[in-house]
């Protein structure tokens, strides 16, 4: 763990948070491309029930994340905090407890979804062309393929806590790059017309558990961080409070980011169809500069948290201050390149005119946000690093219950369409101006 120990106290920060971040950047990115890979092979088959059905389940991909961050983000994060005070052994105990608890807690959610699966598909929309596609992705993906795409991304978080951002980083693209390779294979080759769903949800099974069983590889081989004979099965109650006094705003935050989606949607789909389709792509297209700030903030938040830990406050604002201009050069070169390249973009996606000329006019508009959300999730991502999770949570409710959806309803009501363009900018700007607010009041603290 000496190497490990140098990354953390010693390294010089900038090739710390690069050892760190560029990985999970790189793996956020091979995540991204895979998601919009399932509907650019989905789509080849010129049958949108197919595609509406499998689109149907993104809010059951989301709860998994969900659960996901609950466990990851929270153990992910305090982790280090406990390695930065010297106390490996519960630090081991705390990993082993997060995984577990991930297998629990998504097994019993997946069986929810086995036993209601009819009345949920149905609340979500599904109609009966729909619903066949839907409940068979279903089953496969979110309930056979539950566990294992929850622990892999739990398997992940941890992994990262413990300074091993390079192998979580590759489990998490591993299940990507095996699953745009294996989509066209099940969908085109292997499978006869017609069960182009079925090969795509068997393609991603195979996949999640694939890249699942490397990261508990991978976690098994150290076994200083996860030994099959521990001393104690439980960690102290305060390390169970601290787990989820984290975890839990990163869950919400899914949840209200799902909520904020439908309401755009909805507000959307007044204008037709062509406006509705525009908007969904931008929404796609933006995140290539929002996944690699999360990516970032990743990497950055076991440093931060062995920092805090061991009283290095000058160390920890240096990561933050490095952290913070890498943020703000992803921020001016996704804008830039999207302002110049908007129709390119757009037409990588559609090539229908109409469309495309929404889908410029809306991309163009709501890059200029882009600066302003990643500094939104990069201070509720310092505040986690800090163990702060009741700032984090606020600031998260703050983002979306409070801005987001009132600059909807409001600027679509005085500008249309373009109000509702607009209200991501005027709600991410007040966001980012509470979020320094708080975190200048937090940070004098430290000095």
């Amino acid at each position: 763990m000496a190497a490990k120990t140098e990354l953390f106290e010693s390294m010089p920060v900038p090739q710390a948070v690069r050892k760190m971040a560029v990985p999970a950047v790189l793996s956020q990115l091979v995540v991204l491309l895979y998601t919009l890979a399932d509907t650019f092979f989905l789509g080849q088959t010129n049958n949108p029930v197919m595609v509406a059905g499998v689109s149907l389940i993104l809010p059951v991909f989301n709860t998994t994340v969900a659960l996901g961050n609950l466990i990851g983000t929270g153990g992910g994060a305090f982790i280090p905090k406990l390695m930065g005070v010297s106390r490996m052994k519960e630090a081991e105990v705390v990993n082993r407890f997060c995984i577990i608890m991930a297998v629990v807690l998504t097994g019993a959610f997946c069986l929810a979804l086995a036993l209601f699966s009819h009345p949920f598909l149905r609340l979500l929309g599904a109609g009966d062309d729909t619903f066949p596609y839907a409940y068979l992705y279903m089953m496969i993906v979110a309930v056979a393929g539950g566990v294992p795409t929850v622990l892999n991304n739990v398997l992940s978080s941890l992994l990262r806590s413990f300074g091993l951002s390079k192998e979580a980083g590759f489990g998490i693209a591993l299940g990507g790059l095996l699953n745009i390779a294996l989509d066209p294979l099940f969908m085109f080759v292997l499978l006869p017309d017609g069960h182009e769903v079925l090969g795509v949800a068997v393609a991603t099974l195979i996949s999640n558990v694939i890249a699942c069983g490397y990261s508990l590889f991978i976690m098994l081989r150290r076994q200083k961080i996860l030994s099959m004979r521990p001393e104690r099965w439980l960690p102290e109650k305060a390390s169970v409070a601290a787990v989820f006094a984290v975890g839990f705003p990163a869950a919400m935050n899914i949840f209200l980011f799902d909520l904020d989606y439908m309401v755009l949607n909805r507000l959307m789909s007044a204008y037709g169809d062509k406006a509705l389709a525009a908007v969904g792509i931008v929404l796609k297209a933006e995140r290539f500069p929002i996944q690699a700030g999360v990516g970032l903030c990743l990497g950055m938040v076991p440093l931060i948290a062995y920092s805090y830990a061991a009283g290095n406050y000058p160390r920890m604002k240096a990561i933050i201050r490095y952290s913070f201009k890498v943020a703000i050069a992803i921020a001016v070169v996704s804008i830039t390149c999207y302002e110049i390249f908007a129709p390119q973009v757009i037409r990588i996606f559609i090539r229908e005119t109409e469309t495309v000329a929404y889908g410029v006019e809306f991309l163009r508009v709501r890059t200029v946000a882009t600066f302003f959300m990643i500094m939104s999730f990069f201070f509720v991502h310092v505040f986690q690093g800090l163990g702060d999770g009741k700032r984090a949570f606020w600031l998260c409710v703050m983002r979306w219950a409070a801005f987001n959806i009132p600059a909807l309803i409001i600027l679509n009501a005085l500008m249309g369409r373009m109000g509702l363009v607009w209200a991501q900018i005027v709600a991410d700007v007040l966001t980012t101006i509470v979020s320094f607010i708080v975190y200048w009041r937090r940070s004098r603290l430290y000095r």
